[in-house]
């Protein structure tokens, strides 16, 4: 038997195994959900434009913007709040926080973040509009695409791009602001006074914004954000999602004028739910991975049950389980209360109570005694053995204070401050800068006692006008005898 090998097959060229992508041209929408989509693009930038240049007066010397990750002075406000770096834990508490509230959220209305406040969507969502201010909607966008290179075609696409960079830099410009004096930086700008790690992440932000809202847009959801793999974890059959209603739907197709709606359903395949999708898919397929919830597809499928005369709702937020029950012909029902969403209110509430009650009862002042390493004690002329201190204070009140620094635990000890008299009684008083971290050389000296090598005490730091104390454990090396 003799094997013939067909070689026009083996050096045709291998099935790409990627598809590539698909342009998208959406559909403006026109409905309540559509108007809710625009309220939140509307209040969501504008609070992120305009929150780093509101002042806020917290006293004299200290920053007075309102919003400030201020690495110089290590410290993040946040108007009446503010935390400090060794207070990053209240940070991560109301991270958690967020966290669950997102987890909430996505068990009772899906994926409601991404569909109206996630940033992508809101970028992705202005960066359309600017598409349409020069192209026009959807089929003169498709038109224009399809024509060759004209004087009209690249004056409205070199435009739409230059409102993209435009857009693109304000949001870089603005992000930086967060982090620096806002006047100051934007003073500074274009006369190359500010810092260089501004001019670094503004482009960063400037680029990703650009790209990923103008260019990428549907692909940064479904490739690389890894939301939509995770709230399948979190959402049930009794979640509300927007949902094609295929019990009352289907089966589906072409209707005319005057004919009869009986023995069919309300969806006459117009596909406009199709065409609005920022996203591409086809609601009426079922759950997808690539729906963001923005429930633009509701409005487009209302305004055509309006005009051909039939309930609104087609698509419409609802469960699976409702959705189930009426194809069934039972009663829908409805359950907010379920295990999942009084574990995660329950959880919000326990640690938004922690955090809250750890930050309103926190203390004003922090005293850190930190031993010198080398050498460990120094042996006086006189036989008395020393050791070497940095005492760092924290004063986290917005006014000075006058403070009193004393030693217990540690008899026959003198304590002495490099540049502050002690008093009679062996104590140390100063004043406190406002809203600062200061560090003192502390020395401690006392004749040997005892066989042991070190001894522990108590460093007290005490406001002598309101009483509050402070206190830090100390060692005391002595080297034995």
């Amino acid at each position: 038997m003799t094997t013939v090998i067909d070689h026009t097959k083996s050096n045709a060229t291998p099935p790409s195994l990627y598809e590539g992508r698909k342009q998208i041209y959406p559909k403006l929408a026109h409905g309540k959900f559509r108007m809710i989509k625009w309220v939140v693009m509307a209040v969501t930038l504008g609070i992120y434009y305009a929150l780093p240049w509101i002042r806020w007066n917290r006293g004299e010397g200290i920053p007075d913007q309102a919003v400030l990750a201020d690495f110089a002075g290590e410290k993040f406000y946040f108007f009446w709040f503010e935390i400090w770096p060794q207070e990053l834990y209240y940070l991560a508490g109301l991270l958690i926080v967020a966290t669950l509230g997102l987890f909430l959220v996505t068990s009772l209305f899906g994926r409601a973040w991404c569909g109206y406040t996630c940033p992508q969507t809101v970028w992705t969502d202005l960066y359309i509009w600017v598409e349409r201010a020069f192209e026009g909607d959807r089929a003169a966008r498709m038109r224009l695409d399809a024509q060759p290179w004209s004087f009209n075609k690249a004056w409205r696409k070199l435009g739409k791009h230059l409102i993209w960079l435009v857009i693109a830099f304000w949001t870089g410009g603005a992000f930086v602001l967060y982090w620096h004096d806002a006047p100051t930086v934007a003073k500074g700008w274009f006369t190359g006074e500010a810092p260089l790690t501004a001019y670094f992440f503004a482009g960063i932000l400037t680029f990703t914004t650009y790209f990923l809202a103008g260019w990428m847009r549907e692909q940064v959801c479904t490739y690389m954000c890894p939301w939509p793999r995770i709230q399948g974890a979190l959402t049930d059959e009794n979640a509300l999602n927007v949902t094609y209603r295929f019990d009352r739907g289907e089966p589906r197709g072409p209707h005319r004028k005057n004919e009869s709606w009986e023995g069919r359903g309300d969806c006459i395949d117009c596909k406009q739910c199709v065409q609005v999708c920022p996203m591409g898919i086809d609601i009426r397929d079922g759950a997808q991975l690539e729906c963001i919830h923005c429930a633009l597809c509701i409005d487009a499928c209302d305004d055509i049950m309006k005009k051909v005369g039939r309930p609104t709702g087609l698509i419409a937020y609802d469960t699976d389980i409702a959705v189930a029950d009426r194809a069934a012909g039972r009663k829908p029902t409805y359950k907010i209360f379920r295990v999942r969403t009084i574990l995660y209110a329950t959880l919000m509430l326990i640690i938004a109570s922690m955090v809250g009650f750890g930050y309103f009862n926190k203390s004003t002042f922090e005293v850190n005694v930190l031993k010198d390493r080398s050498p460990p004690f120094v042996r006086l002329s006189s036989g008395d053995i020393r050791n070497g201190y940095t005492l760092k204070l924290v004063n986290k009140a917005s006014g000075r204070r006058h403070v009193a620094v004393e030693i217990e635990g540690l008899d026959g000890a003198s304590l002495q401050m490099i540049g502050l008299e002690t008093e009679e009684n062996g104590v140390v008083e100063f004043e406190l800068g406002a809203h600062r971290v200061e560090r003192f050389r502390m020395l401690v000296t006392r004749a040997p006692e005892g066989t042991a090598p070190r001894v522990d005490y108590t460093v007290i730091v005490r406001d002598t006008e309101t009483g509050e104390a402070e206190d830090a454990a100390a060692v005391f090396v002595q080297g034995g005898n």
